[in-house]
């Protein structure tokens, strides 16, 4: 997928894709279009590099929400996940680290986020079978079905 400016954001590899984000990225929107133009099947992913802003979300099983924590200009030390498919649109589901520049860290289920100066590098592996979410009314989350 290219950007606004024309710079192309990910390239084909024996097991998947490399996708390198820019300032500014969205990295839910990016992961989203690429699932959507290369209709990858299905996939898990892990990544590395700098948030301008991250969203982490914990999640209330009461409530059957996340309560959300933002911040910023950190940089992600790990981030893991998997793209699937929910009522035919894609779907990320990704969890992450990140530390500031005193080396203090904060992680969980990521909500959004967005690149800061430097770069994201993520890896791609795609599997072949379509793998679909699913509401699991008992815990009131969406959980990957194989």
């Amino acid at each position: 997928m290219a950007s606004d400016t024309g710079t192309v954001r990910y390239t084909k590899t024996p097991t998947g894709y490399l996708m390198v984000l820019l300032q500014g990225d969205n990295m839910f929107v990016q992961l989203e279009a690429l699932m959507d133009s290369e209709q990858i099947p299905s996939a898990s992913f892990s990544a590395f590099g700098f948030a301008k802003t991250v969203t982490f979300g914990f999640f209330d099983f009461v409530k059957k929400q996340y309560d959300p924590g933002s911040f910023e200009n950190v940089e992600m030390a790990s981030i893991t996940g998997t793209l699937a498919w929910k009522d035919g649109k894609p779907s990320v589901h990704a969890h992450g680290v990140a530390c500031d520049h005193r080396f203090a860290s904060v992680g969980g289920h990521l909500l959004a986020l967005e690149v800061g100066t430097g770069s994201l590098e993520i890896t791609i592996t795609a599997h072949s079978r379509k793998l679909e979410r699913k509401l699991d009314a008992n815990i009131g989350a969406n959980v990957l079905r194989i």
